[in-house]
């Protein structure tokens, strides 16, 4: 496990960037890395122990406390807080000044994220294409809604955006970030990284402590009982996410809009660049997961 440590903290970091994109999600990346399923049962198996604590069952909570992969936990949050605290700044940077690049880039990634992740179904059936349709159709339909920024949202917002936020920043395709700015609170939690600001960053974490508890636990048993139509549905939403990242907003740069344009015959050819780039990132990352996997499956079979 512990040699696995680094290859965790640069997953972790991969998510951190995803999640700092409006529009692209955490859980998009560990879905592509082939962590997904794992990172779901071992929050949601700490969430059970905390729940166990809250109720007084010290017993319960030690035995599910044991059964915790808290080196993987412990490096995928390290890389994803490196990723925050290093880039969150530069990239809104990037976003706001090259937003026709930065968004082609990651429409790459999120398309051929999408058509890697097709694979996760094992069987494809009428009732999963319509699932998969609805999900798309709805989220395409929700992401075009957007708020005004609020400049000092009080304590208890704060908490329940962080709750929201980090529900879909573990769902594939719902980004926390975007989530953030529908409710007008994403240059708030930016400001609040950039100048360290604990407290504020403190009701954030509080929010996303109670909406992992909550949410992971039920997200598990989806999974383990139905996941061809939890996946289905996940890809669903990360094929809708897709309107955020539209490189050619119909009023303004930038991903903060969701209105569709059309294409700019001068930013073509960059933009088309761009996406290439993202769509190789993605094809290399596969093909490395898909290396490993049979490198560890050399190794198990070569075992005494």
């Amino acid at each position: 496990m512990r040699r696995r440590v680094p290859i965790h903290i640069l997953h972790g970091f991969c998510m951190g960037v995803a999640d700092i994109i409006p529009g692209v999600s955490g859980g998009t990346v560990a879905l592509l890395l082939g962590i997904y399923d794992r990172l779901i049962e071992q929050i949601s198996t700490a969430s059970s122990g905390i729940s166990c604590l809250a109720r007084g069952d010290v017993s319960g909570c030690k035995q599910r406390f044991r059964a915790v992969q808290w080196t993987f936990l412990a490096s995928l949050l390290m890389g994803i807080a490196v990723a925050l605290l290093l880039l969150a700044s530069w990239l809104r940077t990037q976003i706001h000044e090259r937003p026709v690049i930065v968004s082609s880039a990651f429409f790459g990634v999120i398309t051929a994220s999408a058509f890697a992740t097709r694979r996760e179904v094992r069987k494809w059936s009428p009732s999963r294409y319509l699932i998969f349709g609805i999900f798309a159709a709805t989220t395409f339909t929700l992401l075009g809604i957007r708020s005004g920024s609020l400049e000092n949202p009080g304590p208890l917002v704060a908490i329940c955006a962080g709750a929201i936020a980090i529900c879909a920043m573990i769902l594939p395709g719902i980004s926390g970030s975007f989530i953030l700015l529908m409710l007008g609170l994403y240059d708030h939690l930016i400001a609040a990284l950039e100048q360290r600001d604990v407290s504020v960053l403190g009701m954030y974490a509080i929010g996303a402590l109670v909406g992992l508890i909550l949410f992971s636990r039920v997200l598990n048993r989806l999974l383990n009982r139905y996941r061809d139509l939890v996946v289905s549905m996940l890809l669903g939403l990360m094929v809708g996410s897709l309107r955020v990242l539209w490189p050619w907003p119909s009023d303004q740069g930038g991903l903060e809009n969701t209105g569709l344009g059309t294409p700019q015959t001068d930013e073509l050819v960059g933009a088309l660049i761009a996406a290439s780039v993202g769509v190789a990132a993605v094809v290399t990352i596969v093909a490395m997961v898909a290396h490993r996997e049979n490198f560890d499956s050399d190794d198990a079979l070569e075992m005494p």
